[in-house]
């Protein structure tokens, strides 16, 4: 389970839970980025969230309740391959638009990831993968949490966050236009997780490239990580 969101006001500002149970995750940071690994058995440690140099997040929510078009058909493209590629900055928001709006894409077998993409310029891409994509340039906000935004609440799960949405959106349409860092930290505390445990809270202050987070909800001890010009 997992909040991802993104302000536009007087900055660009987006924020991000890690909730998960059972997997063995690190924070690999270096001048390229802050990224969140998951660790495979097959592939070893994955790059799968987190912020670049460049100004691109990624957050990757799993969709419940699991819809089988997510199923791989055959080669189309893999929405944890497109996430990775905008993570390591291999491709731009803009290609993977391109890529969503001609091709295809699929997630894993049994679990339907979605992706929660956003660019330095604050333009938002979800992918809901087997259902389509929608895009928004520059929007004021946007929020999600475990459903499809296609299908909203009309399907319940009892791990979907139609909650944590609810609340999140709540508190954003409710904040100035001083939206900070802190107000971020603020939501991602309200929505965090016990029961499938918060391991990483991030924020990622686009406008002044500069990433925050905490592990384990310890939201007393925040590391923090600027990017300087020459990673443009």
């Amino acid at each position: 389970m997992c909040t991802s969101f993104i302000v536009n006001r007087k900055k660009t500002i987006v924020g991000f839970n890690l909730d998960i149970l059972g997997m063995e995750y690190r924070i690999n940071e270096n001048d390229q980025g802050v990224y969140i690994e998951i660790y495979d058995q097959k592939q070893g440690w994955l790059p799968l969230f987190g912020g670049n140099a460049r100004g691109d997040f990624v957050g990757m929510p799993t969709c419940w309740p699991f819809d089988d078009r997510s199923d791989p058909q055959s080669d189309e493209k893999n929405i944890l391959e497109l996430d990775i590629d905008l993570l390591l900055m291999k491709r731009t928001l803009n290609e993977l638009k391109d890529i969503a709006e001609k091709e295809k894409i699929s997630s894993v077998k049994g679990s339907t990831f979605m992706g929660a993409l956003s660019d330095r310029n604050g333009n938002v891409l979800y992918i809901i993968p087997g259902q389509g994509h929608l895009y928004y340039e520059k929007p004021d906000h946007k929020v999600m949490t475990n459903f499809s935004p296609f299908k909203m609440d009309k399907e319940k799960h009892p791990w979907m966050g139609y909650d944590r949405y609810l609340k999140a959106l709540q508190k954003i349409e409710t904040s100035s236009a001083d939206f900070s860092v802190d107000d971020a930290f603020d939501i991602l505390k309200e929505t965090s997780q016990i029961a499938c445990p918060t391991v990483v809270s991030m924020v990622y202050d686009v406008s002044d490239k500069t990433i925050f987070w905490c592990e384990k909800r310890n939201y007393d001890v925040i590391n923090k990580k600027k990017f300087y010009e020459e990673n443009d």
